[in-house]
Formats: structure tokens, C-alpha cells, sequence
């Protein structure tokens, strides 16, 4: 389902471009379609009004909430259900944001990560991704921040994501820069994100600087050396004015050793950027480990010290199913 349908269905029923554009922006705000006019009686025509009941149900069954999970940290995970069945995870996050996916699951194939064990079942529609906002706003959870960080991965889903973040950032009031397009880099995306008017923040998933380490680590990713991506990524910023947000997962005895911070060094002094550190989750049945908290600590400082903004972040909701997918697999094996 995408936002093109979801206007058609209002036409449909008798809506002119102003009734739409009403409804489509009360629903983004998680309220009710009419909710944005203080005489919807006399707005609305009488054909739209019959209708609106259905209508509500209709949006209402883009997605729902299965089960929600709070965490100790303030964030709640969402396990959602989408209207033909597949499932989904969204995180409230506790400083008014909201982590929203764009796949039912994902074909990179990351080996720290739970989602793409299963590779990718479907693509989201817009609408289906917008949804996990609405379901944020109406549990009365204040967004002010949409990132594209949980299942799958949103330059393989190009179009939706960028009509999505299109949507959020006019008519959903997000700002633009808290909106975060996140990827492993792939061409397409630098060449299509700086055309919009909307032009999101961007995360890269870069987790190593040696090329053969990081085919290993994301085996379908695009053979970009992180070199390639930095230098892409690197224009986008100069393009935005956004610094760009480096994604990193910690492993231990992988990716975590001096050697990779002395190349982070290189690669990042003098770009408009900022290092994200974060600790592996674990998943069941993976050798993979976290390294020790000091660890990470001490190559954040390492970075500090030769000028390059690094940062250790948390992953929210760790204590209710950890990392991104862990969620619905427990779904999937219990059905």
C-alpha cells in the first residue's frame, strides 16, 4: 500500500484536492481523517462523510500493533502486522523519534544481524511505512525525529522510502534534517537523495575500513570500498550541510582493534561527520561477541583526541529481544 492509493481511495469516495490533502495530513498526525477542520460537517462533502467510517478502518488496517515490549531505557519495541500478514519491528525511541522499517526483512545478509537471516520477503509501500509513524502518534508518543534504521534496507526500496520521507517532512511535519535515510551505501541513493526537496539526514553503515572485512561482514552490500563511500557520503554532507552519521558495530577481535581506528582517523579527519560506535547485540547461536565497554570507550577517546567527533551509542530496547529482527523471528518460530 502506498500514499498514491491511499489518495485514490479518498477520490473515490468524492474528495477534492483540499478534503485530501486535510485527511492525508490528520492521519500522518495519528489522528482521526477529519480531525484537521474545525467543520469537517460543512468541509467534508457528504459523500466523503458517508464514507469516512470505512475509511478510517482502511487506513487503520495498513498496519497494527501486535505486541508492544518497554524497555528499562524509555523505548518500546513494536512487533506490527501488516494488512497480508508479514510483520515488522518499529522502536519508540525515548527522545521523541521513532525507528521505522522498510522491508519484511532484508537481503544484505550483515552477519551481526538478525533481519537478513531470512533475506527480504517484500519491499513496504509508502503508506505501510508512514503507518509505523501514525501507530507512534497515536499511542501518544511525540515524533520529532524518523529514522529508517530497522528491517531491511531502504535503497533497495528506493522509491517508497524516498516518497515516505517526502510525505513526513511536508504534510507530517518532521523536520528535515530528523529525518535519517540509513543504508550500506549504494549508488542510486547518492545520486536520488540530494534531488528532493526533502533531503534527509544521512547514516552509513560502514562497520569496517578494509574492503575485503567489510565484503565479509555485508555480503550483498555494493562492492563500494569504504574509501568510495566516505568520498560519496562526503559530498552529500557538503551538499546538505548535514554532518554524516557513520554506523559502526562493535565485534570483538574483528573490527574493534587499533589498527581500524588509526584508518577511521584517516578516512574521517577533516569530513563533516560523526563516528557512531555500537555494541554488538547478540543473537542466538552467533560466535560473534561484544568487545568490553572499556574497549569501545577507549577508541572513542582515541578518535576525540585526533579531531574526529566519535560517540558511543546505546541500542534501544536491548533487554526486550535485543537487535533489529530478533523480535519477529520469535514471532515466526512460535506460529
Amino acid at each position: 500500500m502506498n500514499i498514491d492509493q491511499l489518495r485514490q481511495l479518498l477520490r473515490t469516495h468524492g474528495a477534492g484536492p483540499e478534503h485530501e490533502k486535510l485527511a492525508l495530513r490528520a492521519w500522518l498526525q495519528g489522528r482521526s481523517l477529519d480531525a484537521g477542520h474545525s467543520r469537517p460537517d460543512q468541509f467534508f462533502p457528504a459523500c466523503l462523510r458517508a464514507a469516512l467510517p470505512a475509511l478510517e478502518q482502511q487506513f487503520d488496517a495498513i498496519a497494527r500493533v501486535r505486541t508492544a515490549h518497554p524497555a528499562a531505557d524509555g523505548a518500546t519495541r513494536l512487533l506490527v502486522d501488516l494488512s497480508d500478514g508479514q510483520s515488522v519491528e518499529s522502536v519508540l525511541l525515548p527522545r521523541e523519534g521513532v525507528c521505522v522499517s522498510t522491508q519484511a526483512g532484508c537481503a544484505v545478509g550483515c552477519v551481526f544481524c538478525m533481519t537478513g537471516r531470512e533475506g527480504v520477503k517484500r519491499h513496504l509501500g509508502s503508506a505501510e511505512i508512514i503507518a509505523q509513524v501514525v501507530l507512534a502518534r497515536a499511542r501518544g508518543h511525540r515524533v520529532r525525529k524518523v529514522v529508517f534504521m530497522g528491517m531491511g534496507e531502504p535503497a533497495h526500496n528506493l522509491d517508497n522510502v524516498l516518497d515516505s520521507i517526502h510525505w513526513l517532512g511536508t504534510a507530517g511535519g518532521i523536520g528535515h534534517k530528523q529525518l535519517v535515510f540509513s543504508t550500506v551505501g549504494d549508488r542510486r541513493a547518492f545520486e536520488r537523495l540530494p534531488e528532493g526537496p526533502v533531503k534527509p539526514a544521512l547514516a552509513l553503515s560502514l562497520h569496517t575500513t578494509k574492503p575485503q572485512l567489510r565484503t565479509e561482514l555485508l555480503p550483498r552490500a555494493p562492492r563500494l570500498s569504504p574509501a568510495e563511500l566516505v568520498a560519496l557520503a562526503g559530498e552529500y554532507a557538503r551538499t546538505t550541510g548535514y554532518p554524516v552519521q557513520y554506523q559502526w558495530t562493535l565485534l570483538a577481535g574483528i573490527n574493534d582493534g587499533d589498527d581500524e581506528v588509526d584508518a577511521i582517523a584517516r578516512l574521517l579527519t577533516g569530513q563533516y561527520a560523526v563516528m557512531n560506535f555500537i555494541a554488538f547485540n547478540p543473537i542466538p547461536g552467533s560466535p560473534l561477541r561484544r568487545p568490553e565497554l572499556q574497549r569501545a570507550a577507549q577508541m572513542v577517546r582515541a578518535l576525540r583526541q585526533r579531531g574526529v567527533l566519535a560517540k558511543l551509542r546505546h541500542s534501544a530496547a536491548q533487554d526486550v529481544e535485543g537487535g533489529c529482527g530478533q523480535l519477529r523471528a520469535r514471532s515466526l518460530s512460535l506460529a
